[in-house]
């Protein structure tokens, strides 16, 4: 698969976007606000400690005070660097008031804040330094296990060379890497955590010790891999930093680095601008003329798969397993560009065959291959549901550049004009026995009712004679207003008092 990276850069936003065989595969987005906090190593303090949760609640200078499992508590994770055993209590670990260096390892999400961890990890292009263990381990995507045996051998060596005792995770990126270029990366990694320690001392309560690199530099040190043919870049200082990274850690990339100085739009070019739009829907046509539902709530996401305008072949199981298919072959990409993760439910279309179940899973399975999120899949269930899950760091596109309608308040729907009548009538009902005693029929004045004019168009005609009961009920007249400002389901009644007193 020949990869492609788009850096688009404006004063505005930063956009990264990943395509593969001229499919868009990922996007990354930093505006003003910033990219991403995952990574960041802050010097918090202990706000709160929540035995029955067995957590803490760490303030380290953000919006909110970030969550600590105390299972994210492990070995010499305090400050001060002191050894520790695991208690089975946090408040044998941590207490209120107390300074903790700790790392973000989920960004805050839909009103949640960050999930933080005392495992400190620095990554490189190779590496992950842990510095306050002493474990080293291998990615799982490395499965020659020769070159596993290597590498594990390398860092044992590199280790005692440079008399450090920390942890290491070598990275996918290292298979077949020479010794030299890993040894680079374990100085770099230890220079970085010698100037962690050094900047704590000054560094305010709570403050920020460390910042992963800008969002570019970042994604092209992720992202870069024996796939990768080459690398646009629309903004002239951007290219020349991305340049210097590449020629200090990355030489062999220095070649594919390009910059697009056209005068049409980079993203426009490729054609994202409209890829990216159809990201952001409900709906996901497939090109056999099925399509899939993507619905993201607040626990999960969920995948409804339909035929759609596929007709297919002349036999119903054939044309119900070859929508399937292509939608276990296109979901993968669409979870990964969305970045869309914890437990998501896939309702495929009922199949009868055991075989056709078997392939749809393995062909979900495939697709999922190319992701570098971790991600774990269920066979189908007795519901003829399919249960997986992917790794979230960060909030999905839609949470990124999207926000609750202000209409409906995120329900997605909104009351009908016919039911806000309903409401304004027993909101008229109820409300006069309050205003006048038990007696609805004494006191004098109007009621005056403001409302969207859809609402006031059906009490006029639709609703008239209802409206003429409820005032014939009440022994009062019942005025109307167009309110312009008001939104769907929105009204406002008040009684009007007559001040006329008699002669």
């Amino acid at each position: 698969m020949a990869e492609e990276l788009l850096i688009n850069v404006k004063p505005f936003e930063k956009r990264v976007a990943l395509l593969s065989d001229g499919a868009l595969q990922e996007l990354h987005l930093a505006r003003s606000d910033g990219y991403s906090l995952t990574g960041n190593i802050y010097l918090g303090r202990v706000e709160r400690i929540v035995p029955g949760m067995q957590a803490a609640f760490v303030n380290v200078g953000l919006a909110r005070p970030g969550f600590l499992h105390v299972g994210d508590v492990e070995g010499p994770a305090l400050m001060l660097g002191d050894e520790v055993r695991q208690p089975a209590d946090i408040r044998q670990l941590l207490h209120e008031g107390q300074e903790i260096m700790v790392q973000v390892a989920k960004d805050p999400i839909s009103g949640k804040g960050a999930r933080l961890t005392c495992q400190l990890a620095i990554a490189s292009r190779y590496l992950v330094i842990m510095p306050l263990t002493d474990r080293i381990g291998i990615s799982q995507r490395i499965e020659d296990v020769e070159e596993r045996g290597r590498l594990g051998d390398l860092i044992d060596q590199l280790r005692q060379r440079h008399e450090t005792s920390s942890g290491f995770i070598v990275r996918t990126a290292a298979e077949g890497v020479a010794a030299d270029l890993i040894d680079m990366d374990i100085q770099v990694l230890s220079g970085i955590w010698q100037r962690i320690l050094h900047k704590r001392r000054d560094v305010p309560r709570p403050g920020v010790v460390y910042q992963e690199i800008p969002l570019h530099i970042r994604i092209v040190r992720d992202l870069a891999g024996p796939q990768l043919e080459c690398i646009y870049i629309d903004d002239l200082h951007t290219f020349q930093r991305v340049r210097d990274f590449v020629d200090d850690f990355l030489p062999q990339f220095t070649e594919r680095l390009n910059l697009y100085d056209e005068s049409r739009p980079l993203f426009e070019r490729f054609g994202l601008e409209e890829e990216l739009n159809r990201a952001l829907s409900r709906k996901v046509p497939l090109k056999s003329g099925g399509h899939m539902v993507i619905e993201q709530t607040e626990a999960m996401i969920t995948v409804d798969v339909n035929t759609g305008g596929y007709l297919g072949t002349s036999r119903l199981e054939e044309t119900v397993f070859r929508t399937n298919l292509e939608a276990a072959q296109t979901l993968p990409r669409q979870l990964r560009l969305r970045n869309l993760g914890g437990i998501i439910v896939v309702d495929f279309i009922d199949m009868v065959d055991p075989e056709h179940q078997r392939q749809v899973l393995r062909a979900l399975e495939k697709a999922c291959e190319t992701d570098p999120a971790r991600i774990r899949i269920e066979g189908f269930s007795s519901l003829g549901l399919v249960q997986m899950s992917r790794k979230r760091t960060r909030e999905s596109l839609q949470q990124q550049v999207c926000e609750a309608c202000s209409e409906c308040a995120g329900q997605g729907v909104v009351k009908t004009a016919q039911t806000t009548c309903v409401e304004v009538f027993r909101a008229i009902l109820q409300d006069l026995p309050a205003r006048c005693g038990a007696d609805s029929r004494l006191g004098s004045g109007e009621y005056l009712i403001r409302a969207t004019e859809d609402v006031v168009g059906r009490l006029l005609d639709e609703d008239a004679d209802q409206l003429a009961w409820v005032s014939g009920e009440i022994g009062r007249d019942v005025r109307i207003e167009v309110e312009p400002s008001y939104g769907p389901g929105q009204f406002d009644i008040m009684l009007v008092q007559d001040m006329r007193r008699p002669a």
